[in-house]
C-alpha cells in the first residue's frame, strides 16, 4: 500500500462530517510535527482551523484544504460504509475520498519526500486546514486568513486541493473562481380582493417587467478566463393560499455568478436603476457569498502545469467553472491562488471514490511544484 493511499484511508475512516474534524487535524499534524513544522491552531465557535508553516523566509509556498465532508445521506443505498474506507475495482471508496481527502493525504505525503530530499529548501511551506468549508464556511479559512493579514504574515502562492479533474486526472485546473451574490426581493402591493382590482396594487403584475427586464439583461462580456456573468431567479413566492387574494408581497430570490469584467457595485447598482425605472415600492438584501478571484498565466500557473505533465503525462486545461471555494478568502492574502486535485465525478455523491493509480500522482505533483519553487 503506497503512503498516499494509507494516509488517505485513515483521513476517510474519522467521520468528519460538518464540522466536525474527527481527529483528522491531529492526524496531519503528528506527520507534519517531526518535519519541524510549527503548528498553530486558530479555532473559532467549535470550527477547527491548523496554520502550519515551516521556514520563516520568502517564498511561502501554502496547501490549502479541508478536513470535513458533507454528510454520506442514507447509509443503505451504499456499497459499503462511508466510513469505512474500501478499496474495489482499483477505486478507494468512502466520503471524502475525492473532496478532498485524497489531496490532504497527497499534501503531506509530498512535502515528508520534498524535505527528505532538500531539508534546506528556500523559502517556506505553509499548510492551511480547516473543518469548516462544506457548510457555513464562516468561522474557517476565513479566520485564519484574518489572523495573518492582522500580523502581515503573507503567502506568496497557494495551492487548493479540490477535485478539479474533469474527465481524467490531470485534465484541468481552476485557476480562479466566479463570484458569486445573492439578493432578496420583496415588492410591496396591496393585497384585497381579486373582484376589486381597483382596490389593489398587485405587486406580481408590477414586478413582472422588471423580472423580465433583469432576466433579459446581459451584464458584462466575460474575459479571456470567465464566462458573462449569469443571473439567475431561484425562488419566487406570493400569496395568501386563496385563489380571489391579490397578494400584498412578491418574494424573489435571485443570484448572481459574476466574473472579474464587473463589481459587487456595479451589478447592486444596476438592478436598483431596474427596479426605479419601473417605479417598484421595494425591499432588497443583498449576501455577498465570495468575491471572484483570478490567476492569470504565469509563474505559479506555469510551474503546476509542468508538474502535472510530469506526474500525468497529460497538459491541463484552465478552467475558472463551477461553484465557489475557500480561495475566494485566501486571494486576500495571496496574489496567486490556483485548484489542482482529483477527479470530481463522484463528490458529494453515494459511493464517492477515487481511483487508487492516481494517488502518487497526486503527490509527486505537489512535490513537483515545491522542487521547481523552493529547491
Amino acid at each position: 500500500m503506497s503512503a498516499t493511499l494509507a494516509l488517505a484511508r485513515a483521513l476517510i475512516a474519522r467521520p468528519s462530517v460538518t464540522p466536525d474534524d474527527a481527529g483528522c487535524l491531529e492526524l496531519l499534524a503528528s506527520r507534519l510535527a517531526p518535519l519541524g513544522f510549527t503548528l498553530e491552531r486558530i479555532d473559532r465557535n467549535g470550527v477547527m482551523n491548523l496554520w502550519a508553516r515551516r521556514g520563516t523566509a520568502q517564498p511561502v509556498v501554502c496547501f490549502a484544504g479541508h478536513t470535513d465532508v458533507v454528510p454520506p445521506g442514507p447509509r443503505d443505498k451504499w456499497a459499503s460504509d462511508p466510513f469505512s474506507p474500501e478499496i474495489r475495482d482499483g477505486h478507494l471508496y468512502g466520503r471524502g475520498a475525492a473532496d478532498m481527502k485524497s489531496s490532504l493525504a497527497a499534501f503531506v505525503v509530498a512535502i515528508e519526500r520534498f524535505v527528505a530530499a532538500v531539508p534546506d529548501h528556500q523559502g517556506s511551506i505553509a499548510l492551511l486546514l480547516t473543518s469548516d468549508e462544506e457548510g457555513d464556511a464562516v468561522d474557517g479559512t476565513v479566520r485564519v486568513v484574518e489572523a495573518l493579514k492582522a500580523r502581515n504574515e503573507l503567502i506568496d502562492c497557494c495551492i487548493v486541493g479540490e477535485p478539479t479533474s474533469f474527465d481524467a486526472f490531470g485534465d484541468m485546473i481552476k485557476n480562479g473562481r466566479r463570484g458569486s451574490l445573492s439578493a432578496r426581493l420583496v415588492v410591496k402591493g396591496i393585497q384585497g380582493h381579486v373582484a376589486y382590482p381597483e382596490r389593489v396594487r398587485n405587486p406580481v403584475h408590477q414586478a413582472a417587467p422588471a423580472l423580465a427586464e433583469l432576466a433579459a439583461t446581459r451584464w458584462d462580456e466575460g474575459n479571456e478566463y470567465f464566462p458573462p456573468t449569469s443571473f439567475q431567479i431561484s425562488n419566487i413566492h406570493a400569496g395568501t393560499g386563496a385563489g380571489n387574494v391579490v397578494p400584498g408581497t412578491l418574494e424573489v430570490l435571485f443570484n448572481f455568478r459574476f466574473s472579474t469584467a464587473s463589481s459587487v457595485e456595479g451589478l447592486q447598482g444596476r438592478v436598483h436603476q431596474v427596479l426605479d425605472r419601473h417605479h417598484l415600492e421595494y425591499d432588497l438584501e443583498w449576501v455577498l457569498g465570495g468575491k471572484p478571484f483570478l490567476t492569470p498565466r504565469g509563474r505559479l500557473v506555469d510551474v503546476l502545469v509542468a508538474a502535472i505533465e510530469e506526474a500525468a503525462g497529460r497538459k491541463p486545461e484552465l478552467s475558472t467553472s463551477g461553484g465557489t471555494s475557500d480561495g475566494r478568502y485566501i486571494a486576500d492574502i495571496c496574489p496567486e491562488v490556483v485548484e489542482f486535485g482529483p477527479l470530481n465525478k463522484t463528490i458529494h455523491k453515494v459511493d464517492e471514490c477515487v481511483a487508487v493509480a492516481d494517488l502518487e500522482p497526486l503527490a509527486d505533483t505537489y512535490r513537483g511544484v515545491l522542487r521547481r519553487l523552493l529547491a
